[in-house]
Parts: C-alpha cells; sequence; structure tokens
C-alpha cells in the first residue's frame, strides 16, 4: 500500500504545477491572467450546473472527471491560445508525450485509466467527450461577454471565434450557448433559456479565483486561491479513491468538492489553524449559500445546497470521505514546503492531530496511516532545532 500511495501523491503533487500555468483569459474583474488549474474547476462546474442542456445520453460524472484533467499536460507543454498560430500536429505529438510522462507517474491501472480517458476527450467523438468540448470552447468566451470592462482585444477574439473559428460550429451543437454569444457581442439581452438562466450564477462563481488560502503552491511562489484548491482536491479524491470505505460513491464526492468552498466567495477563508469565531463563520457561510445558490432555477438552487449541507455536516460516508480528502491536502503540501502554514501559525503536533487527523481517520484512516510518520519526522526534527 505505502509505494502505490507514495506513487499516487507523486503524481498530485506533480499536479500542483497546472496552478503555475497561465492562459490567454482574464478573470471576469480583469486583475490577471486565469491559470488552467482555475480554469478546470470552473469547467466542471459547468459541466454539473448545465447538465440538464446535455443530451439524455450524456453521462456527466465522467464528463467532470475528463475537465479535471483535460489541461493536464499544459504542465508540460503550456498553453496555446486559440487566437495564436499553431502547429497542430507538432502539438499533438508533444501533448500526447505529455500525458503519457505524466500518467505515467501513477500505478499502471490508474495511468492506463486516466490516459483512456484523456485520449477521448481530445478525439472528441463520443457524447461524453462532445459535451466536455462544447463547453470547453464556449465557458472562455462568456468569461469575456460577462465581464464588466472587457479588453477589446479579447472581444474580438471571441467574434472571430464564433466567425468561422472553433467555436462557430455551436450554432449548431449548443445553440443555447451560441445564441447568448452573439447577443451579448450585440450588446442586447440574451434571451431567457435554460443555458442564460444559469448564466449569472457561473459567471458569480468566477470571484472564487480570487479568494486565497493560507496554504501556498508547492513552489511557494504564492498562496494557494480556492477554485485551483477545489479543482486539486477533487483530482485527489479521484485519485484516492480506493481508500474511501466500500459504500462510498466517489462521483458524488467529486460534486461535493467542486461546490464545498463557493461560500467563500462572501464569507472568505477561514483557515483551520487560525482563530475563527465559528458561530459567525456559519451564518456568514449561510447566508453566502443563500445568495450564491439562489442565483439558479428553484429545483437545481435545493439540489445544489443540499449538497453543499451534506459536506459541511460530514455524517455520511461521502461526506466523511471528502472531509477527509479536503484535509488531507494540505498537510502533503505543507511537508513539500517546509511547513508552509504551520509555520505561519506556529501549529503543534497536537493540533494537527485534532484538527486534521481526526476527519481523516474518520473519513479515509489509510492516509492517515501513511500521513502519521511523516508529520511526525517533521515536528520531531522541528523540536530539535
Amino acid at each position: 500500500m505505502t509505494e502505490r500511495l507514495s506513487a499516487q501523491i507523486e503524481f498530485l503533487k506533480r499536479a500542483d504545477k497546472l496552478k503555475s500555468v497561465d492562459r490567454a483569459n482574464f478573470l471576469l474583474d480583469q486583475s490577471r491572467p486565469e491559470n488552467a488549474a482555475e480554469h478546470s474547476w470552473q469547467l466542471a462546474l459547468w459541466a454539473l450546473v448545465l447538465r440538464p442542456l446535455a443530451d439524455p445520453e450524456v453521462n456527466i460524472d465522467r464528463v467532470i472527471r475528463m475537465l479535471l484533467l483535460h489541461d493536464l499536460v499544459e504542465i508540460i507543454v503550456g498553453d496555446h491560445p486559440i487566437h495564436l498560430e499553431t502547429d497542430l500536429q507538432t502539438l499533438e505529438v508533444a501533448e500526447q508525450a505529455a500525458a503519457a510522462e505524466l500518467f505515467g507517474l501513477l500505478p499502471e491501472d490508474q495511468a492506463t485509466e486516466y490516459m483512456a480517458l484523456w485520449q477521448e476527450f481530445e478525439a472528441d467523438a463520443t457524447l461524453d467527450a462532445k459535451f466536455a468540448k462544447y463547453l470547453d470552447r464556449c465557458q472562455p468566451m462568456f468569461q469575456v461577454l460577462c465581464a464588466p470592462a472587457p479588453k477589446q482585444d479579447h472581444v474580438q477574439i471571441v467574434r472571430d471565434n464564433l466567425n468561422g473559428g472553433r467555436a462557430a460550429y455551436l450554432k449548431d451543437e449548443f445553440p443555447e450557448a451560441y445564441l447568448a454569444a452573439r447577443s451579448l457581442l450585440n450588446e442586447t439581452r440574451p434571451a431567457e433559456t435554460a443555458f442564460t438562466t444559469r448564466l449569472p450564477f457561473l459567471a458569480e462563481t468566477d470571484q472564487l479565483k480570487s479568494v486565497y488560502r493560507a496554504s501556498r503552491l508547492l513552489d511557494v511562489e504564492r498562496f494557494e486561491n480556492s477554485a485551483e484548491h477545489s479543482w486539486h482536491i477533487m483530482l485527489y479524491a479521484w485519485v484516492l479513491a480506493e481508500y474511501a470505505a466500500p459504500d462510498v460513491k466517489i462521483d458524488r464526492v467529486l460534486q461535493m468538492l467542486l461546490l464545498h468552498d463557493i461560500v467563500e466567495i462572501d464569507a472568505g477563508d477561514n483557515p483551520i489553524h487560525g482563530q475563527v469565531d465559528h458561530a459567525a463563520q456559519e451564518a456568514e457561510e449561510q447566508a453566502a449559500a443563500d445568495r450564491l445558490f439562489g442565483l439558479l432555477p428553484k429545483d437545481q438552487n435545493s439540489a445544489l445546497r443540499v449538497l453543499w449541507r451534506e459536506f459541511e455536516d460530514a455524517d455520511t460516508p461521502d461526506a466523511r470521505f471528502a472531509k477527509a480528502i479536503d484535509r488531507f491536502q494540505a498537510p502533503v503540501g505543507n511537508l513539500e514546503t517546509g511547513g508552509g502554514s504551520w509555520v505561519d501559525y506556529n501549529v503543534s503536533f497536537a493540533q494537527i492531530e485534532q484538527r486534521v487527523g481526526t476527519p481523516i481517520k474518520r473519513g479515509a484512516p489509510e492516509l492517515w496511516t501513511w500521513l502519521l510518520p511523516q508529520l511526525d519526522a517533521f515536528f520531531t526534527t522541528e523540536a530539535t532545532t
């Protein structure tokens, strides 16, 4: 178990580098370029929210998994914006090699599974892959069109993309999104459709990319934000699914982790090792859930709020595993970065056991067994220096 889990952790640590791959798109507030990890989280959210618009045969859980993986190769080959000329044949060869290198870090069975799913997305031939591609083609356009003051060169890229570019086919394949984009380009109010009634929520969630946590990226260049954190722990939950209880439904776990930090858009992040008024925090998060999920149609508002609440209460097998994964990721990062937030907050080993160990032991005890000797070694070394 130790060798297999260690290989899985090495893959997950390598995946952290996706948070440092900048894209051509900017955040809605135009403050900085978006990175590929938070983009992947946003696309997974689009898939969940736009499920009612998909063909009935589309498996949204598989679409979400595809979108978690789809840009990982950019860790090695970088992002290639649609408006720049690219040798597509050379890029395809490079991306295939990158996928083999990255997924090759995993145990063989997982490497085969993940490579096949990534290749399915790239081939764009199955119903699941086609819907994933629709989202990947249209979401960046709406990130431009929903911005209060978008860059005019970005608006032109969207216009060109619709007028014969890679998004032109959406006119026939995903008309709800295509017509909404056309209306926004023409500065007219889009017609009310199943797509446009969900767009305000999806646009609002862009703000999660500007909520920063106490944890740093593994290269220590900056603090992690809550959107890319959500993407990363979804990947953690999927890769480490075998350490969950037998009755845990991993796709429900992924959906919980996809949604779990959205309330931080209003309530902010409250570090686990910080001084927090828990009653005030809960009230702020409930109010945030009311406002944010309230932007969705009534039935979806109710369903997603229930899923978010289940994670918070951590009383079901699914939620306990989700909570364990949420607690597991930060210690892996802190061990890699010389202590990270433990040093910032002067955290003791006893506090780690209580605040981190308890939920991990409840939801994924084997992960705590793997982590404990490393924590013991770290804090013993700290005590003697």
